[in-house]
């Protein structure tokens, strides 16, 4: 519960009935709980995520893990410790030549499937309940005409998985090389004849360098020696030192030509959404709570985000955009926008250092393009402890649902022993769960709190309304 007399209120819906699987396609394998937020804090957001939940809308949800056909675990990436991978930067770059010439890359997009299909199963369960509010959560938002929606992130690369790409400056003659002049037969293994393939990286490096000397040679420095760069760009370093990483805002910031065509610019305001808005003081500028990040060409609109900012993390929730632009990969570019968001953020708040990209999903190959954002953590199910990601693909290669801490004693430390404690909201009033009893007439409902309760843990149990009866006799 936040500060003051803000509570969260929710109306749980079990989790009993399979439904359709949005990943395999499983007529009756999707299983979640499930339940309506009519108000939430962010704090207690932050809790739920922290244990496996997740919202579309004021709906928010936990897989059965165990039951489920496809296990999802929520993953989080250290957006302070981010390196672009290949397959990240080539999207960066993509972009960056779509605002200097306004070319668009030839093909369909590279982004995945909307990785919120599962949601299904809860949303149909929820319209026993609440039939007029689950037609909204069914959509979660509303879209424009002739936009697709995406989750974001989206964006898994098709890309080879190999080194990094090698070139030659032109085929060597033999006397070029040194070599005898033998005919290399097909077949045989590299050919002799011609010098080993070079990293692309070290040729432009050394080009650089060549051109730097002949601008002091013609400045009337040719007496001088060998020219050296006085300071270490971000991809080199000073002698004796491994080259440094190009961080991901120098890709993102990279400066465009005058003659650019585009101009990406962005805006962003805050939204509609469960969760209260907040704006403490040890937190950043704009406060907590769920933003719209719009991203604009000119007066067109290309690409609208979701985002929940929360007290440690910056939570992705999904993505919209225009499909004439689908090919330029928005669900990877805005994932690596909301990172170097995060970063921001952080300045402003140091607690505030993940991000979050919802589940990810291992039996499903098309959805591990997550793993991809490094250095990353999965969720344990069973103990709600962080692992790094490396510790946990081997293990899901031969199962679908895996406990990620290996300690046998370790258990879930916030697990709700109270049952009593239980916090409800009946008749307009706030009560204990024991209170609640003493008051209510009428068949016993403690299976279906003590079920509640073990999925929120002590944490929430203790500030989050279970809704009974709102309206009262």
């Amino acid at each position: 519960m936040a500060e003051g007399l803000s509570y969260t209120i929710v109306e749980y819906f079990g989790g009993d009935d399979g439904y359709r699987c949005g990943y395999c396609k499983n007529e009756k394998g999707n299983f979640s709980h499930g339940m309506w937020s009519h108000t939430m804090t962010v704090q207690d957001y932050q809790d739920l995520i922290d244990r496996g939940w997740r919202r579309s809308g004021k709906y928010v949800y936990k897989p059965t893990m165990k039951k489920t056909c496809c296990p999802q675990y929520t993953i989080r990436c250290h957006a302070l410790n981010f390196q672009p991978a290949k397959s990240h930067k080539k999207t960066l770059k993509k972009m960056s030549k779509f605002l200097s010439k306004g070319e668009l890359p030839a093909g369909g997009p590279d982004e995945e499937p909307m990785d919120s299909l599962c949601e299904e199963a809860g949303l149909k369960r929820t319209a026993k309940a609440c039939p007029t509010q689950v037609e909204v959560a069914a959509v979660p938002e509303p879209q424009p005409e002739g936009v697709v929606a995406a989750s974001a992130p989206a964006a898994p690369e098709k890309s080879g998985q190999g080194g990094p790409p090698t070139v030659q400056d032109g085929p060597p003659t033999v006397q070029d090389a040194g070599l005898p002049s033998s005919t290399h037969k097909p077949g045989k293994g590299a050919d002799p004849a011609r010098p080993p393939c070079r990293k692309a990286k070290d040729l432009r490096k050394e080009r650089r360098l060549q051109k730097e000397q002949i601008k002091r040679a013609v400045g009337g420095d040719s007496g001088a020696s060998p020219a050296t760069p006085t300071t270490p760009t971000p991809t080199e370093a000073p002698p004796g030192h491994a080259p440094q990483p190009k961080p991901l805002e120098a890709f993102i910031h990279e400066s465009l030509p005058d003659t650019a065509l585009h101009r990406l610019e962005f805006r962003r305001f805050l939204c509609d959404s469960p969760l209260e808005a907040e704006s403490p003081p040890d937190g950043p500028e704009m406060g907590y709570g769920s933003f719209h990040q719009q991203y604009w060409l000119g007066d067109r609109m290309v690409a609208v985000g979701v985002v929940d900012i929360l007290p440690t993390c910056v939570s992705s929730v999904y993505l919209y955009y225009h499909p004439e632009f689908a090919s330029l990969s928005l669900g990877s570019y805005s994932a690596l926008r909301e990172i170097a968001f995060t970063r921001q953020l952080q300045k402003q708040s140091p607690k505030l250092a993940y991000y979050y990209l919802g589940f990810y999903i291992h039996s499903c190959p098309k959805m591990r393009y997550k793993g991809k954002y490094l250095p990353a953590d999965l969720l344990c199910p069973e103990t709600f402890f962080w692992v790094p990601i490396e510790r946990c693909t081997a293990r899901l290669e031969n199962a679908r649902y895996v406990r990620f801490n290996q300690d046998p004693d370790a258990v879930d430390a916030r697990a709700f022993k109270d049952l009593s404690r239980v916090m409800v909201l009946y008749k307009r009033t706030v009560m204990p769960y024991a209170a609640y009893c003493r008051k209510r007439r009428g068949p016993s409902d403690q299976e279906q709190v003590e079920q509640y309760a073990a999925l929120l843990g002590q944490t929430c149990a203790e500030s989050i309304l279970m809704y009974r009866d709102i309206r009262g006799p």
